[in-house]
């Protein structure tokens, strides 16, 4: 795993700034660096050493050295391909996988991304037509971001490496707030900075005499086949012992994060990795320790593990905001920190279950579908009218399900985690919202508007909460550690899988993810498969009822910069509820405060993690 950096221009002191840039990002590749620059293009490796340990440097050339790339991630048909481009001519000098893309885009140019099976975000510079290439694998597993100003056209992992650009201007892009307190995450192309947009999943980027054009190369596709249910599992069970065995190839030693659930559990009796590493707290409700020592025990493998404080949890929160680029509001972002902190005291590689709920249905929501389906039968206008009504009132328990049910869900549903309302939104923000919700999911829900229910829900999961917020705290989280994360239910071949089951083969009024936990009953040797979805749990809302939690973020509200951004009174109301334990306040709070703490470290540089 490592880190990219590049831009295109015609300045001649490019050496200085491209070791800048990567310098920035070196978190991401701490063993190695190498550059690349001539009078049109500059590009910088940070380098985490997994594979082809001594040959495997970059930047990676061509025979003839006019084709250049710089690579992170990993490409897990490498072998395949590469007896594919031998067989075409092609001679290799290496057995790195970086070494697949220099040839594969020589014979097969933009087309390369759709052949590639793994996680990889690249950058090709081909030397004799003047064009930069740059592609971000199928579901997103590695992020790229690119900015233009100036006549500089630049590219890196993280966007904290264009700081180190002079072509560079800081400015905040506040008009995605209202859209990021909804969501929980940034769920669009544009990002907080001004200018800088992400490389969405499965496209392929081209830059040429000052020209940019994206183009998708892959996008989702759910085609059912009515399959027994036995024949099902049985897919599930090759592809799944196929995935881990390819995300198993490395030089060095690969352990597993490992919580209480079917997912992490499925992985690791399939992987039988010698180490796994566990988080918890000192809260019985929020510990899984216990449930991940008893998997390791019956696999006769070693669980390491650690309870984190809630001291410890709050003051690094700065820390994390720096490593995610943009404000994040995940509480399972900071412990996946921790977690990631544990694990490289041993390991450089760790898999890991996330993607399972999105590809197999595996969210309690979408059970609503089945187990609620009386509701539905209950006249459109009937169920409007209520959701109207109780949209005014305050929380209580069925109340989220009644407001959901009694509107269309593509006028609803925008992920799995929404925050605020919209109505909510124009009470706490201090500007007007220029952002229509509807319109960030509007695309996704024309391509699937003949399909159920549940998957139109899959769809917008995988194409926002799977992309903008799972996938980016795992690789943010990880590589702050330095730590390579591998996802194998995130896998092109795993999802032809999981997208052609039927829906009975998914959910039911008992449970979710049907057939995937048959297929994981006969490998687990414990009872997980069979528990219901617990999320990563944090005692988030118990905290912030405490003194010293509600202390700190009372002082961090009532800034006087804050009045920019947020009603301060509004904000303390919402606060005084956590304080109180009225009503499911907490995730709203800790959206606010963690925008605050990004905005003290990014634009008022109350921090120094350089």
């Amino acid at each position: 795993m490592c880190g990219i950096v590049g831009f295109v221009n015609d300045d001649k002191n490019k050496n200085k700034i491209i070791k800048k840039m990567a310098d920035r990002i070196k978190h991401r590749g701490p063993d190695a660096e190498g550059f690349y620059t001539d009078d049109k293009v500059a590009l910088g490796h940070r380098r985490l050493s997994i594979i082809d340990i001594s040959a495997g440097i970059q930047p990676m050339y061509n025979e003839t050295e006019d084709v250049v790339v710089i690579f992170n991630g990993e490409i897990y048909n490498f072998l395949e391909l590469k007896e594919e481009l031998i067989k075409l001519g092609h001679k290799f000098k290496t057995n790195s996988d970086t070494e697949v893309l220099v040839h594969g885009y020589e014979e097969w140019d933009g087309e390369l991304s759709k052949k590639l099976r793994g996680m990889f975000a690249f950058a090709i510079w081909d030397k004799k037509k003047n064009l930069l290439f740059c592609a971000r694998d199928h579901f997103g597993i590695k992020p790229l971001y690119y900015y233009e100003n100036k006549g500089t056209f630049m590219f890196a992992s993280e966007i904290k490496a264009f700081l180190e650009h002079p072509d560079f201007e800081k400015k905040l892009n506040k008009d995605i707030l209202g859209s990021f307190l909804t969501f929980s995450f940034t769920p669009t192309t544009e990002t907080f900075f001004e200018g800088v947009k992400r490389l969405d999943a499965g496209h392929n980027l081209f830059y040429k005499d000052g020209k940019l054009e994206i183009k998708r190369y892959f996008d989702i596709e759910f085609k059912e086949k009515d399959k027994t249910f036995q024949k099902n599992v049985l897919e599930i069970e090759n592809i799944m012992k196929d995935s881990v065995d390819k995300h198993l190839i490395s030089d060095v030693e690969v352990g597993s994060f490992l919580s209480s659930g079917i997912d992490s559990s499925y992985i690791v009796s399939l992987a039988n990795p010698d180490k796994t590493y566990t988080v918890g707290y000192d809260i019985e409700k929020y510990n899984e320790i216990h449930y991940a020592e008893d998997l390791a025990n019956k696999l006769n493998i070693q669980n390491i593990s650690k309870n984190i404080d809630k001291k410890e949890y709050l003051d690094i929160v700065p820390k994390i905001m720096y490593h995610m680029d943009e404000p994040f509001c995940d509480p399972a972002s900071i412990a996946l920190y921790f977690l990631s902190e544990l694990a490289r005291k041993d390991v450089k590689v760790v898999l890991s279950g996330e993607g399972a709920d999105e590809f197999f249905a595996g969210y309690n929501t979408y059970r609503e579908c089945v187990d609620m389906a009386f509701y539905n039968k209950i006249p459109y206008f009937l169920r409007h009218f209520v959701s109207i009504i109780l949209k005014h009132l305050p929380e209580f328990r069925g109340r989220n399900f009644l407001v959901r049910r009694g509107e269309k869900l593509e006028d609803n549903y925008i992920g799995m985690n929404r925050i605020f309302s919209d109505q909510e939104c124009k009470k706490v923000l201090a500007f007007d919202n220029p952002i229509n919700n509807k319109d960030i999911t509007k695309d996704v829900y024309e391509k699937f508007k003949d399909k159920s229910e549940i998957i139109k829900m899959q769809a917008i999961d995988i194409n926002f909460w799977l992309v903008k917020d799972i996938l980016h705290k795992a690789d943010r989280m990880t590589m702050a550690n330095s730590l390579e994360l591998r996802v194998p239910f995130i896998d092109k071949e795993v999802f032809k899988v999981a997208s052609s089951l039927t829906i009975d083969k998914k959910v039911s009024k008992e449970n979710t993810k049907l057939a995937l936990r048959e297929a994981a009953r006969k490998v687990i040797p414990n009872e997980s498969y069979k528990k219901k979805k617990l999320g990563f749990p944090v005692p988030l809302r118990k905290w912030l009822s405490e003194d010293d939690y509600y202390l700190e973020v009372e002082k961090t509200f009532k800034q006087d910069f804050v009045k920019e951004f947020f009603n301060q009174d509004y904000a303390l109301k919402l606060l005084n509820k956590c304080r109180k334990n009225e009503g499911v306040t907490y995730k709203k709070v800790w959206a606010l405060y963690t925008f605050i703490k990004w905005y003290e470290v990014f634009f008022l540089d109350r921090y120094d993690f350089v």
